[in-house]
This record gives C-alpha cells, structure tokens and sequence, in this order.
C-alpha cells in the first residue's frame, strides 16, 4: 500500500518536525508526554486548516447558524476523537510505532475535559460532533470549568470530592480570543434617559472567548465549542496591595474567578444559589452578546437575526439568554418591546430535560432583582403580555398561576422553564414519552395556551466516539460482516437482522465482548486491585447516583440474590459481576449514602467464600467519559431501571444497545423506543408503567404491604436497615431504608418483585448462549436509529428551519 507508506512518513515527518520545533526536544531525549503534545499538535494543525476553511465557506453562503448554550460539554479526550474523524488514525499510529510508542498509551495521558457531569453535558457533546457531521455552521457556548464538576475519591466507601485539576498543565486543543470579550454586568440601578433605559451595573467582569475546534466526520466540517473565561476589569487594585490589604487587593479577581471555577456549586446556601444564577447570567449574556455582534457586523440589520440565528437552550440553566436577548434589542438597539419580542421568540428554542419540579429552575425573586434588576423589569413585562394572553384564551386562575413567570405561591421565585417555554418558539421534549408526559405535567397550562409549540426530538449518542473508536473490535466485525457503508449512515447496521442466526458471526462477536471484558478487567485490577472473572455476566449501571435512577433498587436486588446463592448452593447460578459507577451531587446526602451502601455492600460480598466465583460488586471510582468508553463495550447488561415516567430520555442505553449489551429496564424514557426498535424479544421490560406510578402515588399505595408480602423483599431490607452490611454503624441505612418502608416514592418495593424476575429471565438467556448472541446482534442492528446525527437532522428540519 504506496498511499499508507506515504502517508506514514509524511505523519511521521511532521510529528517529529513538532517534537523539535514546537515542544523543544529532540526525539531521542523526548518522554511520553513530549510525544504526547507533539501529537495533538501535528493533528491540530490539520485540524486547524478545516476549521478555518469551514468558517470561510460560512461567512461566502451567508448560511444560518446554530447556536447551541450550554451549562455543561462533557467532550472527553478529544485526540482520539480527532485522529479518527480525520481519518489518520493508522497512519499515525504507525508513525509512532517507528519510535517504539505505543498510541493508546498516549491517547492516556490526555485529561479529561471537566466540563460537564452526566447526560445532559454528553448529549450537547454529542449534538456538537454530529452538527460537524452533518456540515452545519454552529457554535456551542459554556463556561471553561478550571475544576468542573470535581474529582471523586472513595475513602472508606464514601465519595470524598476532589478538584478537577484538568488545565494543570495547559491545553493544546484551545485558543484564546481576546477580541471576542465582553463586559458583563451585575446589580446597580435602571434609569431613565427620555425615552432610553439605562442599566448601570454596580459590578462588571469581562468574558473572554476561549475557543476549541470540534471536528466532524471524515473532517468536512470543523465547527467552534466557545467557552467564557472571567476575569476582573482591574485585576489587582494596586493601591489596597500596598496599604497592606493583600487578600483586599485581589477581591475583584476572586469573584471573577469563582465564577468558572467549579460546575454547579452547592447551592443548598445562599452564597451557593447566588453564585449559581451568576454563572449562568455570565455565560448566557456573554454569548447572547457574541452572537448579536457577530450578526449585526456582517448582516447590518438586527431585524434579520432570526433568519440568520438560531439559538437553542439546553435546559433552563441559559433561560435567562430570552431577557438578555430581548434587553439587547430594546436597550442597545432601539426597538419597540413588541417587534423585539417577536424578533426573540423567532430566534430561541428550548430543550427540556427533566419532569422533575425541583428541577426546573426557580429563582428567589429578590436575589434575581438585586442581581439583574433590568432583567427582572423585563421579565415582568413578558409576564403581562403572557397572562393577558391566557386570560384572552379563557384560561381559569388556576392555569393563569401555573402560566405566571413569577410563582407567587410562599416565597415569590421567578420560573426559568417558564421565560425559556414562553421566549421561544419550540419547545422539545427528549423522548417520546417525556414528551406527552410535559403536556400532561409540568407544562400543562402553557401547552394549552401555545398548543402547537411543543415537540418531540428523541436523543440520540454520536456512532464516532461510542462505537468506532471505543469499539474498534467490534466495528471491524461489522465492517467484515455487511460492509463499511454503517460509517456513514448507521441505519445500515439493520443488515446485520439477517446475519442475527449466524452462528460463527455469534461466536466472533462473543469474542470481541470477551476481548474487552479482559481489557477492562485488567484496569480495575491494576487501579483497584479487584480481580473480575471476563467470563461471569458483566451487568453494568453508570449514571450520576440519584434516587429515580433506582441504584438502590438493584442493590437491594443484589443483596437478595446474595441470599438466594448461600441458602441455595445447589443451584445453578450465573456469575455475575456488578459494576456501578457515578457521581453524587456534593449536598444530596441520600445519594452520597448510596454510594457507602454499595461499597459496603461489595466489601462483604467480595470477602465471602461461600459466593466466591458467583457473585461480585464493584464501584469505579470518578466515573467519566474515558471510563465509560472502557466499560460499555464490555458490558453484557445494560441497567437502565428508573422509576416509570421520571428519566428524561438517558443516552447510555443507547450506548450500550449499539454495543451489543442487552437491556433490563422500565417502560421509561428512550427504552420505550429502544424496546420498539429491537424488538420485546430483544428486551428485558420490568415493572410498573408511568400511569401505574401516577395511579399508585395519588391512590394509597401501601409498601410496607408489599414489603411483607415479598420475602426476599423483606429479608433484604431488613439486613441494610439492621447493619448486616455496616457492623461498624447498625444504624447507618435505617433511615434510607425506611424511605423505602414507609412511602416508597421511586416504587423500589412496588417494582422489587418484577425486577427479580427480569433478572432470573436474563440468567436463564444467558445459559442459552446462542440466544444470547442473537439478541446482542439484533440489538446492535437496531439502534442505528439512536444517532446523534438522525436527531440533529430533525432539529434542523423541525426547530432551526434550515435547509
């Protein structure tokens, strides 16, 4: 292959020309982390003649572009990501071979990017690949995160939070843009000027542009993650530091830096929820401003924007971009309040993902009007011209309170979900059933007034990152099996129904899975000294720890079947490994507590003989993107348990489907479609449906009852609230477990018995291995549709009006 050869030398070449030039050393003294950066930036500067190439192309169509903000991008390590959508991969890993390194070790020493924590981050990371991808202009908007969320430790089986010391050593893929800095303004006073209204903040920080490229497949298009730096207008007051008030001196600085320090600070305090609503003021208004300057230089007319933006909230943490839009076009540009509304509604659309209440943000009224006093002014306006609207639709107070901006129900709270439902012109839920249950729930009222505004737009997890390059076994399978045309069109994996019997092509895919439960065997082995059996049943649930996603319900269900294997030795027991990872949000105490629970539970499990080979637990510490590029492909069991009617969507269902795992779960969020697209055969569906869950809270549901009615139920429970598995403290679970007992909330109890026996249907298909392989490759074959590409498409079709 002359090309390859080629090619190789030329990668080569320029490797090593960067490892003298740019890094400083020459190859013969250069460590791993020197060849490491020589790397990244051999690719980058390819990377980097695409991206300014894409922005040109832009700029000569006069295209629309995308706007995407975004409180969190969960991007991951980004030179694999990179290597692969350039398609340069082997040639590079060749070039580096000649000098005896080895790429994936390499690939290692890149951090993690901490700028996000679970789905909602990794979606918008998704979303920004396949808009790449699918050659549309867009920028995503966010903060740069110096520790993000934090980096967790176990200590004695409890999560200890750690900074994320991500940028310690700087970050190549990045690039500073001073020219795109704004100032953004908290506090003070609005006045008026004739006609004009004039904010005049008390306190300004300057935002800073920090931009990295996102390269889309086969690099067509390289598209603009631009993050927000703070920093103070005087950064050191020199006249305090040298009256001796050093710490003084530097205050101005401080608050701006607290402002990118860390991903949703506790906010169980006032200084936590202030600092939070100014975080996402900071970056909503600094992208709001970008994007009005970027659309007034180059098209003139402010009254063109929605034809030329498109600007989509993911979630309600940027809700308050619909008042900064509009304080834009009314303050700074001269328009009348009504037009500007128009103009706002045209150009913003907005994402929901959660039915949670507690959820949807609300903000202590005072706080946003000493804050944003402007804002809060307009906000009120909006909030006339929505509720004359609902009365002239004949809606009752009831409805017309639901409506309201401002909750007037105890402490006044200003409703973000409702400025984001009512400043835009689409609202989308993430999967079919989280959209009819917005019109049903949380959004009711609003759905009567706007009847046609809400949408469903299913998610979907980009094919590049969570099957080609985390997967390489098994994509080389595929490609062997039906051909390469999946690479680019992922509904091609439906060839592979008609290969689902095959018995070698079953045998070969068992293979791959094998291969990867090795590989991830060895690294818990070597990070945690956990020796796993690759031939026991690798039954996976990693999601950020939250009492809906039901963690405790397979715990329990774990400590059942712990039971069941030491007073039934004589049966014939799948061994199973558990694995668990996630994150517990700093102040939610129950989910840190779970956390402890399973530890405990592993440390007791692991220890006993008696189920030695048949039973084991582990929790993988500081779960993230690169962890899970490990563990999904050498998943056999996907959990994906949450209480019906109450998880948005989920991504890692999708995930690990396209993987080749099997799902047991609920009748809850994308399952429902993942079920419809592989088949109930193909499926594992437990428990009671979002109805049933609604039936049962609202109509004297009874779990004790149910508890006593199931004995394993009741064994279980009675050894975690007892100290079974915390000698050291008998009484640490008793009150979790009395949430349990007394009202049930997430229906651990109500759905116990049915998940208990998904989980013996699933050890009965895993002794009949040929099944077994079969419903691993109709899984695969099926989820084509659950591409970040399909979902970005309806987006621009349906929400964005692009062509």
């Amino acid at each position: 292959m002359p090309d390859l050869k080629s090619a190789i030398q030329k990668t080569d070449a320029l490797i090593v020309d960067v490892l003298r030039h740019r890094v400083g050393k020459d190859e013969r003294a250069a460590k791993l982390h020197d060849w490491y950066k020589a790397a990244i930036l051999a690719i980058r500067d390819e990377v980097i003649d695409r991206w300014i190439d894409s922005t040109r192309r832009t700029y000569q169509q006069g295209g629309k572009r995308v706007y995407y903000l975004s409180m969190e991008f969960l991007i991951g390590r980004l030179l694999r990501d990179a290597l692969s959508n350039m398609g340069v991969t082997e040639q590079t890993q060749q070039a580096l071979a000649a000098h005896g390194l080895d790429l994936a070790t390499l690939e290692e020493l890149e951090p993690d990017a901490a700028l996000g924590n679970g789905g909602l981050g990794r979606l918008a990371a998704c979303f920004m690949e396949s808009l790449a991808t699918l050659d549309i202009p867009a920028y995503g908007y966010g903060i740069r995160y110096i520790n993000g969320m934090f980096r967790q430790r176990i200590d004695d089986g409890w999560q200890v939070e750690l900074p994320e010391t991500w940028l310690a050593h700087g970050n190549p893929w990045e690039f500073e843009r001073l020219e795109s800095s704004y100032r953004i303004g908290f506090g003070g006073e609005v006045v008026a000027d004739g006609d004009a209204v004039i904010w005049h903040p008390a306190e300004e920080v300057e935002a800073t542009a920090v931009d990295t490229p996102v390269v889309g497949w086969r690099g067509k298009r390289v598209n603009t993650l631009r993050l927000w730096d703070a920093n103070a207008l005087d950064p050191l007051k020199l006249d305090a530091f040298n009256a001796g008030d050093h710490a003084g001196a530097l205050a101005d600085q401080v608050r701006a830096d607290s402002l990118v320090r860390v991903l949703y600070p506790a906010d169980a305090h006032q200084a936590g929820q202030e600092l939070r609503l100014r975080q996402e003021y900071f970056f909503s208004a600094a992208s709001v401003q970008d994007i009005v300057r970027r659309h007034v230089q180059y098209e003139g007319d402010i009254r063109t924007l929605p034809d030329k933006a498109a600007i989509q909230l993911n979630d309600t943490h940027p809700a308050v971009a619909v008042a900064e839009l509009m304080r834009l076009l009314v303050d700074s540009h001269g328009l009348e309040f009504n037009e500007a509304w128009a103009i706002t509604q045209a150009t913003v659309s907005y994402t929901n993902h959660t039915l949670l209440p507690e959820a949807l943000e609300s903000w202590p009224l005072p706080l946003f009007e000493r804050l944003l006093p402007r804002h809060m002014q307009i906000i009120y306006a909006i909030n006339s011209r929505v509720l004359r609207e609902a009365r002239k639709a004949g809606l009752d107070d009831a409805a017309i309170a639901a409506i309201s901006l401002i909750d007037e129900n105890g402490e006044r709270r200003v409703r973000m979900a409702n400025l984001a439902f009512t400043g835009g012109h689409s609202v989308n839920g993430v999967a079919a059933l989280h959209t009819e249950l917005m019109k049903q729930t949380v959004f009711a009222d609003l759905h009567k007034l706007y009847p046609t505004r809400i949408n469903n737009k299913t998610n979907g997890v980009t094919p590049r990152r969570w099957l080609q390059q985390c997967n390489p076994g098994l994509t080389g399978l595929i490609t062997e099996a039906i051909g390469p045309a999946f690479l680019d069109d992922t509904t091609r994996l439906a060839d592979l129904n008609a290969l689902a019997g095959d018995a070698a092509l079953g045998e070969k895919l068992a293979a791959v899975k094998h291969a990867n439960k090795v590989a991830l065997a060895d690294h818990i082995r070597h990070t945690m000294g956990l020796r796993l059996d690759p031939d026991a049943l690798f039954d996976v649930q990693i999601k950020r720890i939250h009492e809906y996603k039901r963690q405790l319900l397979n715990l329990v269900e774990t400590v059942a079947l712990y039971d069941q294997i030491r007073s039934h030795p004589e049966r014939d027991w799948v061994p199973r490994v558990k694995i668990f990872g996630g994150k517990a949000a700093p102040s939610y105490h129950n989910a840190k507590l779970i956390i402890k629970l399973t530890n405990d539970i592993a440390r007791r499990i692991n220890a006993d003989p008696s189920v030695g080979g048949l039973l084991k637990v582990v929790f993988v510490p500081n779960y993230n993107v690169s962890l899970a590029e490990r563990i999904i492909p050498a998943a056999d069991l996907s959990e994906q348990i949450s209480t019906a009617g109450m998880e948005a969507s989920g991504t890692g269902n999708m995930k690990f489907a396209l993987n080749g795992a099997l799902t047991i779960g609920t009748l809850d969020g994308a399952n429902i479609e993942i079920k419809d697209r592989v088949g109930d055969d193909n499926i594992f569906i437990f428990g009671l449906t979002a109805q049933e869950v609604a039936q049962k809270r609202s109509g004297g549901y009874d779990p004790r009852a149910v508890i006593e009615g199931s004995r394993e139920l009741g064994q279980a429970i009675s050894a975690i609230a007892t100290g079974v598995f915390s000698p050291d403290d008998p009484n640490r679970y008793r009150d979790l477990m009395a949430g349990i007992t007394d009202h049930d909330w997430f229906m651990v109890a109500a759905d116990f018995d049915a998940y208990a026996q998904g989980q013996r249907a699933v050890d009965a298909c895993w002794n009949d291995q040929a099944r077994w392989r079969a419903m691993a490759l109709r899984n695969i074959a099926n989820v084509g549709w659950f591409s970040s590409d399909r979902t970005i498409a309806e987006y621009a079709k349906d929400i964005w009006n692009l062509t």
